[in-house]
C-alpha cells in the first residue's frame, strides 16, 4: 500500500484545519492508500477525534527522545500517543538547517518514536552544493548510517528529499528519485543485514515539490512507496489529486 504523507509545517490554524478536512476528507473516502496529515502540534487535538471517522491518519511533525522533562518547548512521545497521533517526522531538512539537528538526535528520536508506537518517517537527502559535488550519495548513507542505529525497520518509513527540490518547484526526475531511493534501499538492507523481502516491505517516499502534475510519472517509478508532500498539501484539492494518483 502506498503512503502519500502531507506535511503541513508551520501553516493552518485550528479553524483552518477543520475547514480544511470537511473538504479534504470526502475526495480521498474511497482511496486505498494510506493518508497521513502531519499538522502543527496546535491542530492536533481538534483533528483527532474528527480523524476516527476517516481513513486519514494523523501525524506530528517533530518528538523528543525523553517521555517527560524539563525541555521547553519541546513534545514527548506519550503527549503525541494521548492524542491519537500515529505518525511522525523526524530529521527534515528544514528541522536539521534552521535548528541545529544532528544525526545523533534523529536516531534518539526515532527509537523514542518506536518504543511508544508510532511510526516515524525518516527524512534524508542533499542540499544543491552537495549534488553538484558528487556527495549525494555519501552524504545520504552517512544520514542512514548514523540515524538507523538500533532502529527497527518493521516500523520505519524513509522519506528522500532532496532539498534543492523543497519548495523550488523543481522536482527531481522520476528516474533520478527512483535511482536514489533504490540506493537507499540497498544500503538500509546492508546496514540492517536483512534480505530482499525484508526490505522491500519498507516504504521509501519521495518528497521535493511533489505536485498532482507530476504524481502520475513519480509513483509509476518501481522503487518509490509514496510521497511526503509540502506546499501542495495544504491545497485540499491538489493533495485530494495526489493521492487519488493514477
Amino acid at each position: 500500500m502506498a503512503v502519500i504523507a502531507g506535511n503541513w509545517k508551520m501553516y493552518k490554524n485550528q479553524g483552518e484545519a477543520v475547514a480544511y478536512l470537511h473538504e479534504f476528507a470526502p475526495l480521498v473516502a474511497g482511496s486505498d492508500r494510506e493518508v497521513v496529515l502531519c499538522v502543527p502540534f496546535t491542530a492536533l487535538a481538534v483533528l483527532s477525534d474528527k480523524l476516527a471517522t476517516t481513513n486519514i491518519a494523523l501525524g506530528a511533525q517533530n518528538v523528543h527522545w525523553e517521555p517527560a522533562g524539563a525541555y521547553t518547548g519541546e513534545i514527548s512521545p506519550p503527549m503525541l500517543t494521548d492524542l491519537g497521533v500515529q505518525y511522525v517526522t523526524i530529521g527534515h531538512s528544514e528541522r536539521r538547517q534552521y535548528f541545529g539537528e544532528t544525526d545523533e538526535q534523529v536516531n534518539l528520536r526515532l527509537k523514542a518514536a518506536q518504543s511508544h508506537g508510532l511510526t516515524p518517517i525518516l527524512c534524508v537527502g542533499e542540499t544543491a552544493e552537495q549534488r553538484q559535488q558528487g556527495l549525494t550519495e555519501a552524504h545520504i548513507l552517512a544520514q542512514l548510517a548514523q540515524g538507523l542505529v538500533g532502529v527497527k525497520l518493521t516500523q520505519l518509513i524513509i522519506a528522500y528529499e532532496p532539498i534543492w527540490a523543497i519548495g523550488s518547484g523543481n522536482t527531481c526526475q522520476p528516474e533520478e528519485a527512483n535511482r536514489v531511493i533504490g540506493l537507499i534501499r540497498k544500503e538500509v538492507a546492508f546496514l540492517q543485514q536483512v534480505d530482499s523481502q525484508v526490505i522491500n516491505n519498507v516504504h521509501i517516499l519521495y518528497g521535493g515539490s511533489v505536485k498532482p502534475d507530476n504524481i502520475d510519472d513519480l509513483m509509476a517509478m518501481p522503487e518509490i512507496n509514496g510521497v511526503l508532500v509540502g506546499t501542495a498539501s495544504l491545497d485540499p484539492q491538489g493533495f485530494a489529486r495526489i493521492v487519488n494518483y493514477r
